[in-house]
């Protein structure tokens, strides 16, 4: 029942619908370096070698079918609309084909002939069955060849008796190796495109786990920066009381008010995000570093082998700590990609001060090719933009003309912003 339902669906339901030939894909190695006008052309190609095998099968049955010139003619465009059919209605060429065999085999030279395909049936036949069964799957193509090999049988067992040579045999054998052929090509094809869904669905899922994992050291290093601010102003607000002789009675009640919710703020702040801390972290015991540290990073990265130079414009502020982290955390890895990705190569680094905020730009040369570069999956780039987008800015990240690489950020300061005096 499986088999009969099998059959009915591959072969007999809606046989002779419209499936039009696509045009082949341009984006491949080869056909992406043509000319614009080449690669549109190159799109039929599928079209022209269909019409090239139907010149074929026409030709083999002008030469070998036999029975004058009039019927050779015939048999021949026969040959050719039934394999052009394949380019529209592929399943219904298919039985095209198989009815036009026996019509083929009463043109030919008698008795001695080959029976039941002359060389142009043959031809056709087995153009048909190749260009089906690339257009289908390979079960439909196993039931072409079933349904092929019993009218060979069938012809040869209650026709073929007094015929010199029967070449059911031969053509199952060369039609069966085509067929493999094609099956091959469509299981190595289908696995190709598993690969490739699960490669995407990998780097997207890998993305996102890196996303996650730059949120969560952004929310740590988040964490200690305004812990350490709270806790400041709590001692602050206890102590300032007694920094006063004789302080009124409500100035004590407000800097214990100032306390008391600093203190209830803080522990909320931990139980909210210490989540996000995994079991084995510490908080680190230095402060969060700033730009005042990044003479400090350029002196590492130039000892591990990158030529780098500073430059800062504008009037040198002091910025709101989480600007400050954020902006010496893109250095670091914008300094860290061109470690990785362009040994040998020099870098600069573009620091500006600017009334609304604070601009960044990290470029680097190519790579001399003395060391061979790592491999990267493009985290450093997410962990930056993770960053900026946290601050509301704008970046940039882009090969240079040169080959080297380019990164540029902007992020913004309000002109109200507190500063860590302020705070």
């Amino acid at each position: 029942m499986d088999a009969s339902r099998g059959l009915r669906q591959d072969l007999f339901h809606d046989a002779f619908a419209v499936h039009p030939l696509p045009r082949m894909r341009v984006d491949g190695r080869l056909t992406r370096r043509l000319p614009p006008r080449l690669r549109e052309q190159a799109a039929w190609t599928p079209h022209i070698v269909v019409g090239l095998a139907g010149l074929v099968a026409l030709l083999v049955s002008l030469a070998g079918n036999g029975g004058g010139d009039l019927p050779q003619l015939l048999t021949g465009l026969l040959a050719l609309g039934t394999i052009l059919l394949t380019l529209l209605r592929p399943v219904g060429a298919f039985w095209v084909s198989l009815a036009v065999t026996p019509v083929t085999a009463l043109f030919g030279n008698g008795w001695g002939s080959d029976w039941p395909w002359l060389p142009g049936a043959f031809a056709t036949q087995l153009i048909v069955l190749t260009i089906v069964a690339l257009r289908t799957r390979p079960r439909t193509a196993a039931w072409m060849w079933a349904l092929t090999a019993t009218y060979g049988l069938f012809a040869e067992v209650f026709f073929g008796g007094s015929h010199y040579y029967t070449n059911t045999m031969p053509f199952l054998f060369v039609s069966a190796l085509a067929l493999l052929v094609v099956t091959v090509w469509h299981v190595r094809h289908d696995a190709a495109q598993k690969v490739t869904a699960q490669e995407t669905v990998t780097a997207h899922e890998r993305s996102k786990r890196t996303l996650l994992e730059e949120r969560t050291t952004i929310a740590r290093e988040l964490h200690d920066v305004v812990a350490h601010h709270m806790s400041v102003v709590a001692i602050q607000a206890e102590a300032a009381p007694y920094r006063v002789e004789n302080p009124p009675p409500e100035l004590e009640y407000a800097f214990a008010v100032i306390r008391e919710n600093a203190v209830i703020a803080l522990s909320e702040l931990r139980r909210v995000l210490g989540v996000v801390r995994a079991e084995d972290y510490e908080a680190p015991d230095a402060p969060q570093p700033t730009l005042a540290d990044l003479d400090r990073l350029l002196e590492n990265v130039r000892g591990a082998g990158l030529a780098v130079d500073k430059t800062v414009t504008g009037a040198v502020r002091e910025l709101p700590q989480g600007v400050e982290l954020s902006a010496y955390r893109i250095v670091q890895e914008a300094l860290s990609n061109s470690l990785r990705h362009a040994p040998g190569a020099a870098a600069k680094v573009e620091i500006g001060y600017v009334l609304g905020g604070l601009g960044l730009r990290v470029v680097n040369g190519p790579a001399t090719g003395l060391v061979k570069p790592s491999p990267g999956a493009g985290h450093g780039i997410t962990g930056m933009r993770e960053r900026v987008s946290m601050l509301d800015g704008e970046m940039t990240a882009a090969a240079t003309d040169d080959g080297g690489y380019e990164v540029t950020v902007f992020l913004p300061v309000p002109a109200t912003a507190p500063t860590e005096d302020s705070a």
